[in-house]
């Protein structure tokens, strides 16, 4: 079978001269595989199940012949993604080349203000890309109108799922024209992604790239088996190595805070990106290392398919995903537009079995590695110091010495009459001196009529009890 050749420029695909003038003016110059096949398909109006790794392109894959068909049918674009950053993304990168042809949008996500979101749609929009929650809460208070769409497209949708958008989703669909197109693209498509897509698509082509779960060719894989207790001095050994920008994946939210801290204290500037962040801050972390103000991001798996920075140096799972899938899409984050990329896993010894699931679904083996020299003696000296925490050169005493002098504490004093230690609140029994809780005080500086206050012990703690004076 001949190998399919993919075209020097964009010519010869169908699209438009003035659209070709934008792309030539933005430096596009040759399709990535994923635009070659999807685009001349996607303009002919036909349903398109797409599968290419991450990081090919998939966004003008459909954005071309979306904004080049909605100038010729005079209907709306819809997009649903699964995260506000890759709404954004995605928005800016429609807006590069729909600003020249006038092109309107309307952004619907969590963390806006509705407010603003209305004033959008008040514009009528020719493409809403908007995240499922937001778009249930504006098609509830009747804000937004899906009754123009005339293409669809489910961009991520096996990530939507996961995040339990299923409910939403089938509102979404349900909301839209059946007369439509639908454009379906991802990375991974799972069996029951493809029933409910067959379910809602007319006759939909299958475009496939590479097999589902493949990573791109120019990223090199290298895992390292280490404690959790150690990963913070592999991880900043690996930060002296490397020089490049770093994007360090955490499976939670408070671990990519206490990541970032610790990396900031390496000496680092970095900035952490979750759920628990405002959309303000999110997207001033995400500007932030963009521009290189910041040169680690700490982030969990909601960045996993919203970042699209190029010369990302290094990726790090300092947690290994939970669903073996998102390992492709984090990974992808590095090695885009054809640069070559790393990515690196901390894998705890109990987790060599999600080690081979993943393998299975890349269908590559993962090199493994050893611990640096320096992680590798401080694990050895932290063993040998705990070892001689069990050995102490001193005797331990059995039983009490014979010694008048009172002021001299010595350990022999916390050991029972039977040699045995005492605990801790037997000791502070037995050596703190004896209080005078009867004791009245001197002067009456809280005034006459408050009374005296007579200290009393209860439970261990100090209480005080008012006892008012005779006579008054």
């Amino acid at each position: 079978m001949t190998p399919q050749i993919t075209p020097q420029t964009f010519d010869g695909l169908g699209i438009a001269p003035k659209i070709l003038d934008i792309l030539d003016r933005l430096n596009f110059k040759t399709p990535t595989p994923i635009q070659y096949q999807s685009i001349p398909t996607a303009l002919a109006g036909k349903d398109i199940m797409g599968i290419a790794q991450t990081g090919t392109g998939k966004t003008l894959a459909f954005g071309i012949p979306m904004l080049q068909r909605l100038a010729a049918l005079k209907g709306r674009g819809l997009v649903v993604l699964p995260t506000r950053e890759l709404a954004i993304q995605v928005d800016e990168s429609l807006t590069k080349i729909g600003r020249p042809l006038g092109l309107r949008t309307a952004v619907l996500i969590g963390g806006e203000s509705i407010g603003k979101q209305m004033h959008q749609l008040n514009r009528n929009p020719h493409i809403i890309v908007a995240t499922p929650g937001r778009l249930i809460d504006h098609l509830q208070q009747k804000t937004v109108d899906l009754d123009k769409v005339v293409i669809l497209i489910l961009d991520e949708a096996d990530r939507m799922l996961d995040m339990g958008f299923a409910p939403q989703l089938k509102r979404i669909l349900q909301s839209v024209p059946e007369n439509r197109q639908t454009m379906l693209f991802s990375a991974t498509m799972p069996a029951e992604i493809v029933d409910m897509a067959k379910s809602y698509m007319q006759f939909p082509v299958r475009v496939e790239i590479a097999p589902t779960g493949t990573t791109a060719a120019n990223i090199t894989h290298e895992i390292f088996f280490v404690r959790h207790d150690y990963k913070m001095a592999l991880l900043e050994t690996l930060m002296q190595e490397y020089k490049g920008s770093a994007l360090i994946f955490s499976r939670t939210k408070f671990g990519a805070k206490k990541i970032a801290l610790a990396v900031r204290e390496m000496g680092h500037r970095a900035a952490d990106l979750h759920s628990d962040r405002s959309l303000k801050q999110r997207k001033q972390a995400l500007a932030g290392f963009k521009t290189g103000y910041y040169r680690v991001l700490v982030a969990t798996d909601i960045a996993s398919r919203g970042i699209d920075v190029e010369n990302i140096e290094l990726v790090i799972n300092y947690d290994l995903p939970e669903d073996s899938s998102d390992y492709v899409h984090r990974v992808g984050r590095t090695g885009r537009a054809g640069h070559s990329g790393h990515a690196i896993s901390f894998v705890r010894p109990e987790q060599k079995r999600d080690v081979g699931v993943i393998e299975r679904l890349i269908k590559k083996q993962l090199p493994v590695s050893p611990l640096p020299q320096a992680v590798a003696e401080k694990i050895k000296n932290q063993a040998q110091s705990k070892t001689l925490g069990w050995k102490s050169s001193t005797p331990v005493p059995t039983r009490a010495r014979e010694n008048n002098d009172k002021n001299d504490f010595r350990i022999d004093q916390l050991l029972e009459p039977s040699g045995k230690f005492r605990t801790r609140a037997s000791v502070s029994r037995t050596h703190q001196p004896k209080q005078n809780f009867d004791r009245q005080p001197t002067d009456d500086r809280f005034g006459p009529r408050l009374g005296r206050f007579k200290p009393r012990r209860k439970f261990g703690r100090q209480r005080f009890s008012q006892t008012p004076r005779a006579g008054r």
